[in-house]
């Protein structure tokens, strides 16, 4: 199963890069480049087993559930319905206190796994979905990394 591993260390707090991770709504619009809308599904926090709807700004939509969820640790995610291509989808990301030139911080990392179908498709697309979504995540993370800078954002927590 293709992996795709992005990575980023931030100077705050685990609990607050947990936090800016899990925006939704405006706030998270503001500074998450991937998504054009997202939401929780019947809840008003995530949590493990809580879904959220997904449409990426190139139009893919997605149904995901929490299959962990460990503040300020780490949390997990599995498609429930998405893209006809994907199979199996799922992502984590994990926070970690890390100390960076005496400035407290936390090292950023976040893991993607999927499956393509049909099966015989995956020797090419298996290399292009790791360079496609490896491209999305790396933007993805970074402005996560802005994000967790700017004070508009960290004035919505």
């Amino acid at each position: 199963m293709p992996q795709v591993v992005a990575r980023a260390w931030v100077p705050v707090e685990p609990q607050v890069a947990f936090m800016v991770s899990q925006m939704t709504g405006e706030p998270r619009l503001r500074w998450d480049p991937f998504i054009r809308k997202q939401y929780l599904i019947d809840a008003d926090k995530p949590g493990k087993g809580v879904k959220t709807y997904t449409r990426a700004r190139v139009g893919l939509r997605m149904v995901s559930e929490y299959s962990s969820f460990r503040f300020p640790v780490s949390v997990g995610m599995t498609m429930v319905e998405g893209p006809w291509f994907f199979s199996v989808f799922g992502g984590g990301w994990r926070f970690t206190p890390e100390t960076r030139d005496g400035i407290p911080g936390t090292a950023t990392v976040w893991k993607y796994t999927f499956t393509i179908r049909p099966a015989w498709l995956r020797p090419i697309a298996d290399r292009i979905g790791k360079v496609v979504l490896g491209r999305e995540i790396e933007a993805r993370i970074q402005a996560f990394a802005r994000a967790c800078e700017d004070p508009r954002v960290l004035d919505t927590l």
